[in-house]
Order: C-alpha cells, then structure tokens, then sequence
C-alpha cells in the first residue's frame, strides 16, 4: 500500500414593467435578540457573536437523514468527517490524521487523530464512523442520501434488500470497519475518483454510537445533541432560531474565534436585508433579488458574488398527463427566456442553463460544462410545434391547466412569474402558482403529488457524478420520476470505468440524453450573492457549500 494525499478541484422595459408588480405584502415578526447586543460586537462579556439567517427549520439535524441547505450549514458547522476543505477547495485531515490507498483504488485505510472528542467527552473512534454509515445504508433508516453509500463494497445490496431477516448477514458485509479505536478500513466496490471528497460530506460525519443507541432522538432537541465539530448546538428554538457554541472538546478549539452563531430563521428575503441594514445580521445568503441587482450595480464594498456549483430547474412529472410525453416537455423547456431571466429577475451574475452540471468541474481537458455548450435551444416556433404534436399524442387538444408549485421564497416566486408569463405568451398556456414551505414541498415531490415543481441541486462533490446521477430510474433524489435505459446505462458505465476519458464522455452522453427527454427544465446556475459586515473576518465561500465560518472572527 502506498500513501497518498490528494487535492480536489478542486426584455425590456415591458418585462420590467410585468415584473414590478411582484414585491409580496406579506410581513414577517422578527425574533427579539437575546441580549439586546448589535450584531458582531463584542458583548460587554468579551464574547464574539456571529448572527446568521437559516431561513428555515432544518429538516434533520442527524447527519444519516439530513438532506437539504438548511440542514447542512448547520452540520457542516457542529460535525467533522474523516477530512475536511480549504478554502482554496483543497482536501485536509479533519478527523483523520492520514490515510492510505491500496494500489488498486479499493482499498482506503484511515487513521484518526488521538485526541478527537466529542461535545459530551467521549473520545471519536472509528466504530462511531463504522456505525454511522452503516446507519445510513440500512433500510430502515430510509435515508434520502444512502446511495452516496452504494460506493462501498456491499452497500447497495445492504440498503435494497427488502428481506429483514438478512439485514444482519449484508450488513456485516458492507465494506466499512473499525479495525481498532483509531483505524478505520473502507472497502469500495469500485475505484472512486472523487471518494476522498466524499468524507467531508455530511452523508459520511460520525455518530456517537453510545448516543444513538440509547436515544435515538438525540438529534432532535439541543440539550441531547453530541457532535464532533467546531461548535456545539446550545440551543433549538423550534421554528425560530438556533444557537451554537464554541466546543471545548474540539481539537483545534485554539484557532476557533468565535464564542456563539445565532441562526435565526427568516423565511423573508425582504425581511433578513431589512435586519441586516438594521445590523441584526452580520452575513445574509441569499439576498433579494432586486437587492441583489442594486447592490451589483453600484459595487458595494459589502456584497460579493462567489462561484457556485449549483442548477436551478423545474421538475416536470413524468407520471402526470401530458408531462409523461417528451415533446410537451421540451416546448415548455424551449418557450423560457433564460437570457431574460438570469438579467431581468435572478441579478445575480448567473449563467443560463442549457444543460445540467455547471461550470467549475474540470472535464480530462479544460471544464465539462464548457465542454458540453448549449445542449438545447430556445424557438417559440418550435415549442409552440412540439406542444401540438405532444398533446395530440396524448389525445389532447389543448394544455391543461396545471399547478406550479414552490417552496414560500420571494425569489422563486418571482423566477416563477416570469416563466408563468413566457408560458402564457408564447404558448398560450395557464398556469396556477401555489407556495408550500420547503419541507411540505420536498414531501410532496418525494409523494408524486405535484405536477410541476421548483427545485435546485448543490453538487455534492466536485464531479459531475453528483449531477447526473440524480436521473437514474429508481433514484432517491429523482422526483421527477423518469427513467431511460440508455442514461442508466451510461451512468453505471462512468461509476466503474477506471479510464478518465471514457467515463467523462458517458457523462457528456448522459446530460445529453437527459436534455433530449427533458424530464426537467433547467433554468440557471447560481452564484452565490451575499453581503457579510466588515468587521467579519475569515468566511469563505466554498464552491459546493454554503459560506462557512469555522475560523471567522469578530474585529472592531
């Protein structure tokens, strides 16, 4: 075995004019801050206090069932994984102290740091992360995220089996075990290029085993939650706000500056640059769009635009009529001015999406996304064609009137005005908007109970596995409920294939059959607009995540 380390890429004034009408009336009431203290300052007891907005509930706080944005910032934040990034996107231990890869990419042998602790003093050991991921795989758990598990020798087989009585048998199986206290050895079922990505995800954090086992609800209240990370969660104000500590029993506590981050949860984009202004907030992500375009245009010392690996599109029912014929589909995809969009509506500097996986992936030469170009174009004419054709074949003689549906945003809503407009223009078609909070959304979609929805993807690592394989027939994350034999195909082919050329061309061949069928309407990349007061020191931005603050500092 040699040992290795390795560093991963790391209209108009008529639109207008339409638009302008779009501002929500709603109001939102602010939480009252505990303290009574500004936002950033120094507290009159020296501690150094982060405010932040969530905007949501989190879904989960439990590493092996969370799957959202508003889940993750808080994770990333009060848990490790076995390595960790840079912010120049480099991969480090975290965790670990080392690891080793056998010659054939199968095997990864990882050594963990002697002093690792957990928030409730238990030493971090490898039977916690042996525990945690086979957690995540096991049918029971029903964890939306297990298939980023299927790149263990034996996961897959562990986490479809519908047999209870040989859960125990495949589990033992599954490539993952604490070989002692401080060395965990991890067996994959085919060599994984981005694998080492992978272990900063949260899918693959630690959980205290002792914890979950005696209390399985750990994970829902602050005064029984353990972790492992830079901070602690102190306090859980259901719906309202979270708070996070300083963990003493991080290892690297010395280089941690900040005391507390308050997360409050403002649904109300409006609402959040109203308190930041009002120095409630230090950092706000994400910022109303029509802010977002002021403060573009004025180059406003506090406002910065980062790159980010993201896609917005809309999910089309595949299973609802006439979203189940491909020609529909692709004249509502080919009837959007995303040119409109992303310059008139989003303002926030991102690239309309002609395909699925954004810029930032390198491909064997240069960028994928570069590499792939306009996988489609838009023509009324030819949409307006295609919807005829597609409603006929499904014995229609004109488009039904269907629901839209979004999670309560003033950005998707307003993203979602527009597109309701282009429809109605050019094909003549009506459109209800309906908005739900996010989690009732998510449930839905995973219920088949929409016709047409918002949706965004953040890759999860630097690849363009972890776009393409959102589609594949049966997928966890496919809500859109398609299948192609040919793109499965593909997609299987660039998981094993140990050749870098041949497994990026079955990705290029898979995003172009996707955007062929059109299952769903990808609409734009994001970037990442925010504003962050200047006392803030040391956030960054990287590509995939959320800003993080780990080691950012208050300074008068």
């Amino acid at each position: 075995m040699k040992k290795k380390r390795f560093a991963l890429l790391s209209f108009a004034t008529a639109f207008m004019l339409l638009l302008g009408g779009c501002f929500s009336g709603e109001t939102e009431s602010k939480p009252d801050s505990s303290d009574g203290e500004k936002s950033g300052e120094e507290q009159s007891d020296g501690k150094k206090v982060l405010n932040l907005n969530n905007k949501e509930e989190p879904g989960s706080l439990h590493p092996g069932t969370a799957q959202g944005t508003h889940d993750s910032w808080v994770l990333e934040h009060v848990f490790e994984g076995l390595t960790k990034k840079t912010p120049e996107g480099e991969i480090v231990p975290g965790m670990a102290e080392d690891w080793e890869v056998s010659d054939d990419g199968i095997t990864w042998t990882f050594n963990l740091k002697d002093d690792v602790v957990w928030s409730n003093g238990d030493p971090v050991t490898a039977h916690d992360f042996e525990y945690a991921w086979k957690y995540v795989l096991n049918p029971e758990t029903a964890s939306e995220y297990a298939y980023q598990m299927y790149y263990l020798a034996g996961g897959e087989e562990y986490n479809s089996s519908e047999n209870k009585d040989e859960y125990a048998e495949l589990e033992e199986k599954v490539g993952v075990k604490a070989l002692d206290d401080h060395t965990l050895e991890v067996k994959l079922a085919e060599p994984t290029p981005y694998f080492l990505d992978l272990t900063s995800f949260y899918t693959y954090y630690p959980v205290n085993k002792k914890v979950q086992e005696e209390n399985p609800d750990w994970a829902l209240e602050a005064d029984s939650y353990v972790s492992n990370g830079a901070f602690k969660l102190a306090e859980w104000k259901h719906k309202e706000s979270l708070k996070l500590e300083k963990s003493e029993n991080y290892y690297d506590k010395d280089k941690i500056n900040l005391d507390e981050v308050n997360f409050v949860m403002i649904a109300n984009e409006d609402t959040a640059w109203q308190m930041y202004q009002a120095d409630e907030l230090d950092l706000v992500y994400p910022l109303p769009q029509d802010v977002t375009g002021e403060l573009n245009s004025k180059d406003d010392p506090e406002f910065e635009i980062a790159p980010d690996l993201s896609v917005y599109y809309y999910n089309l029912n595949n299973e609802v009529k006439p979203f189940n014929n491909a020609k529909v589909r692709k004249a509502l995809s080919m009837a959007i001015d995303r040119k409109a969009l992303v310059e008139h509506v989003a303002q926030g500097g991102q690239k309309p999406a002609y395909g699925i996986v954004p810029p930032g992936i390198p491909d064997v030469e240069g960028d994928f996304q570069e590499n792939s170009g306009e996988l489609f174009k838009e023509d009324v004419e030819e949409a307006k064609k295609l919807l005829k054709e597609g409603l006929a074949e499904e014995g229609l003689d004109k488009m039904p009137k269907f629901t839209f549906t979004y999670n309560t945003d003033e950005g998707h809503k307003k993203i979602g005005e527009a597109v309701q407009e282009m429809w109605r223009k050019n094909l003549g078609i009506d459109v209800t908007l309906e908005n739900v909070e996010f989690q009732v959304k998510l449930d839905r979609e995973k219920a088949g109970d929409y016709e047409i929805s918002r949706a965004g993807w953040v890759g999860d690592y630097v690849d363009p596995m972890t776009f393409v394989d959102l589609w594949v027939s049966g997928g966890s994350f496919n809500d859109a409920n398609w299948s192609n034999e040919e793109y499965d195909k593909n997609v299987k082919l660039a998981k094993t294939s140990m050749d870098p050329k041949e497994r990026m061309e079955a990705m290029h061949k898979a995003e172009e059959i996707l955007m062929d069928e059109m299952p769903i309407i990808p609409l734009y990349f994001y970037t990442k607009p925010f504003t962050v007061k200047p006392h803030v020191k040391g956030v960054f931005t990287p590509i995939n995540r959320y800003p993080q603050f780990i080691y950012a500092d208050i300074e008068k």
